[in-house]
């Protein structure tokens, strides 16, 4: 990748930084008045910190929860192909999951000829097979 397609992901990746920052305000400003309905404005406060401190610690452990190893069904012979192992990364590690597939998307959509790159690979990749 050069360094303008960098700086593009740069920015695409801060706007949606900052409407995810946007989307929380809008939403504070919700429940706070939502609560300031039936608590005074100190209530009302703490309820809109309460929210978003669980909110947090939710976001928290999703993100640090410990990955379960799999049970006897996998392979540990080597035999897995490339597709075994991203959909085993993937439930392993959904965060990351996430992140590549927004990424990847990212790069797919600012560059078309990738994505032909991989459909004719895809469509001939029988036929590169029997070739060895």
């Amino acid at each position: 990748m050069n360094l303008r397609r960098i700086l593009f992901l740069a920015a695409a990746l801060g706007a949606i930084a900052a409407a995810a920052c946007v989307c929380v305000v809008a939403l504070s400003f919700a429940v706070y008045a939502v609560a300031d309905i039936w608590l005074s404005t100190a209530g009302a406060a703490a309820v809109v910190a309460g929210v978003f401190a669980l909110f947090a610690v939710s976001i928290a452990a999703m993100a640090t929860r410990k990955a379960v190893p799999k049970a006897a069904s996998s392979s540990k012979t080597g035999d897995e192909n490339l597709l075994d192992k991203v959909m085993g990364l993937a439930r392993e590690r959904p965060l990351v999951a996430v992140a590549a597939a927004t990424v990847a998307g990212v790069v797919l959509f600012r560059n078309p000829a990738v994505v032909a790159a991989v459909v004719t690979a895809f469509v001939s990749g029988g036929a590169a097979k029997g070739r060895k």
